[in-house]
């Protein structure tokens, strides 16, 4: 799940402020970039499979830890009231926190069946779901060695997404939309088009819109098909992680990513 930490923390300058950049070329690592609440919610995600527990208790849990990541207004009321019922939404939340839930199950039918559930104790718009299963069943099938056009196949297939548009033609138009049915497409061209993970992160900034959510779920797939990210970058991500972040993701990675792997914490 570091690749979905990766493309937040590096979208989160160009998300809001300076939404329309337009282009691959910029500072991969900005001064000011800072893990948003894209990274908080993977991690909770990450916990709730760690510890067994509700998704929807970690995720007010993670928001009250950290209520200042910049979070949608509708997750913001949720997470701070004590009512636990979804309030219908088709945001990309849903899917931006998804991909753990890809590496802890084994099978495509599992992550579907939990990436839904995931969803739908804030998201259970129909859209919300489609957007989260979609994402998770893209990282599901990039690391168990699923082709790039086998993936854009199912996608499309399975879950309706069009897929036809290329960058180049969705980029001069494209606007912010943090809806599932305007981000959850781009994000996954983004991955289609590229030629290596820093290059689908640049990609999926490139569009524009919400930057940091769309280049997080790019991330997240881009990691599991080019088998990492690269140390360059991991290493860069880990300085911006506090503590709490960095040992759910130690621990999931040991659990379940790489067996026997370490996640170093910065000097």
């Amino acid at each position: 799940m570091i690749g979905a930490m990766a493309g937040d923390i590096i979208g989160s300058v160009y998300e809001g402020r300076r939404w329309d950049i337009k282009t691959t070329d910029f500072p991969l690592f900005d001064p000011h970039c800072r893990f948003t609440d894209d990274t908080v919610l993977t991690a909770a995600t990450a916990d709730a499979i760690l510890s067994g527990s509700p998704y929807g208790a970690k995720y007010k849990e993670w928001y009250r830890a950290y209520p200042d990541r910049g979070y949608g207004g509708h997750f913001r009321i949720w997470a701070a009231s004590e009512d636990p019922n979804p309030y219908w939404s088709l945001g990309n939340g849903s899917a931006m926190r998804v991909s753990p839930v890809a590496w802890a199950f084994g099978t495509l039918e599992r992550v579907l069946e939990e990436a839904g559930k995931s969803a739908e104790v804030t998201h259970n718009h129909p859209e919300g779901i489609r957007g989260a299963q979609t994402v998770a069943a893209a990282v599901f099938l990039a690391r168990t060695g699923t082709s790039r056009e086998e993936i854009r196949a199912y996608v499309r297939e399975t879950f309706g997404y069009r897929l036809e548009r290329t960058l180049d033609e969705i980029r001069p138009t494209y606007r912010f939309d943090s809806s599932c049915p305007g981000s959850v497409p781009e994000a996954i061209t983004a991955f289609l088009e590229s030629e290596g993970f820093e290059d689908a992160v640049r990609k999926a900034i490139s569009l524009g819109g919400d930057s940091d959510t769309i280049a997080c779920m790019t991330g997240a797939i881009a990691e599991a098909f080019y088998g990492g990210v690269p140390a360059e970058i991991e290493a860069e991500v880990l300085k911006r992680l506090d503590a709490p972040v960095r040992g759910v993701l130690q621990q999931f990675q040991q659990a379940f990513v790489v067996p026997g792997r370490r996640v170093p914490v910065p000097d």
